[in-house]
């Protein structure tokens, strides 16, 4: 399995011919990001033009499957769960969507634009203890280096990746969660065994 980032929330995920694409950044976004690829699953967590460029995942005849809320979905194979929580850009409300879902053994939780690290008793449960963490640190209305430390640190994560960051919330955050030495990658290649001795490890995408 191999994770590409491309700044703020947009991730793919590639296993095999399957690619997954996370939260793309819209062409009306003021972030200036832009990465253009065909996916088979495209994930969108919240309706906010930094989360929901589906018009960027589409190339040649690959037109991506799109789940943009809450509710159990199987595609290709892939069992994919979306929960409810919130999100705040800006001021404004949003709805945001946690999706919990397994690729080549390995469990994955992607939390979006989460807001508020008290999530409802069942939804933490459901979440518990994920191969892997995606998670915002950046704080503007999303959890910030502290929520975001002691969140996943009571997930119990074996694997986190920190998203949505400048260099000082990421700095933030890997001082709060202990991992100040962990590892910056460019892409990240890893497989079920790859995941067995590690417990709350921090791993940096760098954006591409």
């Amino acid at each position: 399995m191999i994770i590409t980032y491309f700044g703020k929330q947009f991730f793919k995920i590639q296993q095999g011919d399957m690619v997954l694409a996370f939260n793309p950044v819209s062409k009306s976004s003021k972030t200036g990001i832009s990465a253009h690829f065909g996916t088979d699953i495209a994930l969108i967590t919240t309706n906010h033009p930094d989360y929901n460029g589906i018009e960027q995942l589409s190339h040649g005849e690959r037109e991506p499957f799109v789940i943009s809320g809450p509710g159990d979905y199987e595609i290709k194979e892939i069992f994919i769960k979306g929960v409810l929580s919130d999100a705040l850009i800006a001021s404004q409300k949003y709805i945001n969507t946690i999706y919990l879902f397994s690729v080549d053994n390995i469990n994955i939780a992607f939390l979006g634009a989460l807001g508020n690290a008290d999530l409802p008793k069942e939804s933490h449960e459901e979440l518990n203890s994920p191969d892997i963490l995606f998670i915002p640190v950046g704080g503007k209305g999303m959890l910030d280096a502290k929520s975001a430390a002691k969140l996943a640190s009571s997930l119990e994560p074996k694997l986190i990746i920190p998203m949505d960051y400048d260099e000082g919330t990421l700095k933030a955050f890997l001082k709060e969660i202990g991992e100040e030495k962990a590892e910056v990658v460019d892409k990240l290649t890893i497989k079920r065994k790859d995941l067995d001795n590690k417990e709350g490890e921090v791993v940096v995408l760098q954006a591409i």
